[in-house]
């Protein structure tokens, strides 16, 4: 029986996506649940599996093509031995065969193929059911032999002139310049390029103040060195520094109502739930993951959802529900080594607070200096409902539950 593949539904508010990987060939064998392809919106990446046991006969829908919903995008014959049909990839025939577009590859091995030049065949492949790895190329790449560039001859400038003729200057060739100088061109992702008209939208429809703080974790450090193994052994996560800043901000958000609001027209809306999202970071880009109702989760809750998002992003398994909605955001830059910056709000929202690298810095401590681990705090939120006065009075708060955690758990 043939069973056409469709993409059968797209997140709300997305019209369209990309197909940007098949992991099958026509003519290879396929078990249910197996992954065919990876389609690409333009804020997650969804799975096209196998419905059956069967064969792939067909490709509708070639990488880089363009679909919306209920698309086709190829045909299997159900069964395990399923007949297969002359193999046809939706492309014009040539007359001999593209061994890159033979081979099933990522984009990422894809972009190195084109990048160098080089014939995916000869490359050993050392991935699942003979894939070629990303890898597999850069040791390939490593271990080709090095191309040798002619030079130019230098002119002879020895020759003998007339006295009063004019010695010319010897001319010095020019160096010959390795490798192609011209830029590679390629197409934003449909995440990439979503990213980069939020944060356009961003600034253009918010007046966007920062303001900054420093904090002492000190006594974070202490609860962290003291009960660190024991919360681990217990809830099978590390106590990390991202659950104290979450309970931290949903303690302030509770005092500061505004910079929880958000616009729309002319109107402030207020929201009475505390949906925080936290900044992960992939190889795709920046996606925003929800905890919905922070407020609410202990410690341990938060750790097991950030790690949780984390290892999706990394996977780019991460679904539309985990990214919907929000009411404010934490991002932390500090993990690439950041010291301070100034965070872009995500839409709608109006406040942002960006977290950086702890640093060890001679600190006046009553009368006395001490080294402290600090750690610079900076809050960008949308001046046009949110006055000053709030935002660094919310971020005072912050930095004061953060240097007296004991407050949060006592709810003081």
């Amino acid at each position: 029986m043939t069973i056409e593949l469709k993409l059968t539904t797209l997140p709300e508010s997305v019209t369209e996506a990309t197909v940007i990987s098949w992991y099958k060939k026509p003519g290879e064998q396929v078990k249910q649940d197996d992954k065919l392809a990876d389609i690409e919106t333009d804020k997650v990446i969804l799975d096209i599996p196998a419905p059956a046991n069967g064969v792939l006969t067909k490709i509708v829908a070639p990488e880089g093509t363009v679909i919306e919903a209920d698309a086709l995008l190829g045909l299997m014959e159900e069964g395990d031995e399923a007949a297969m049909d002359e193999p046809d990839t939706g492309q014009n025939p040539v007359s001999a065969p593209d061994p890159k577009k033979d081979i099933a590859l990522s984009p990422a091995v894809r972009n190195l193929i084109n990048e160098h030049a080089l014939n995916p065949e000869l490359i050993p492949a050392s991935g699942k059911d003979g894939r070629l790895l990303k890898g597999d190329v850069l040791e390939y790449l490593q271990n080709k032999p090095a191309q040798s560039f002619p030079t130019q001859p230098i002119p002879n400038t020895s020759q003998v002139v007339a006295e009063d003729t004019p010695t010319p200057q010897a001319t010095q060739a020019k160096p010959q310049l390795a490798g192609n100088r011209e830029p590679r061109r390629v197409p934003m992702s449909r995440l990439r390029a979503r990213i980069a008209e939020r944060l356009i939208e961003a600034q253009q429809n918010a007046a966007i103040l920062t303001t900054f703080n420093e904090v002492d974790l000190t006594e974070v450090m202490a609860i962290r060195s003291e009960f660190g193994e024991d919360f681990l052994q217990r809830h099978e996560v590390k106590l990390g520094f991202m659950s104290f800043f979450v309970r931290a901000v949903t303690d302030s958000l509770k005092s500061f109502p505004i910079i929880n609001a958000s616009t729309e027209n002319n109107d402030i809306l207020y929201h009475d739930f505390y949906d925080i999202g936290i900044a992960v970071g992939s190889s795709r880009g920046l996606v925003v993951p929800i905890l919905r109702d922070a407020d609410t989760m202990s410690f341990a809750e938060v750790e097991s959802n950030i790690s949780n998002y984390a290892k999706k992003a990394r996977d780019g398994s991460i679904a539309m529900e985990d990214i919907s909605g929000g009411s404010f955001t934490i991002t932390n830059g500090g993990v690439f080594g950041s010291l301070l910056s100034t965070p872009i709000l995500n839409p709608p929202q109006s406040a942002i607070l960006g977290l950086h690298k702890i640093q060890r810095r001679p600190m006046a401590v009553g009368d006395k200096i001490e080294i402290r681990p600090m750690m610079n705090l900076a809050l960008s939120y949308d001046h046009r409902i949110i006055d000053g006065s709030d935002a660094v009075r919310f971020l005072v708060s912050v930095k004061n539950k953060m240097e007296k955690p004991a407050s949060m758990l006592l709810e003081i």
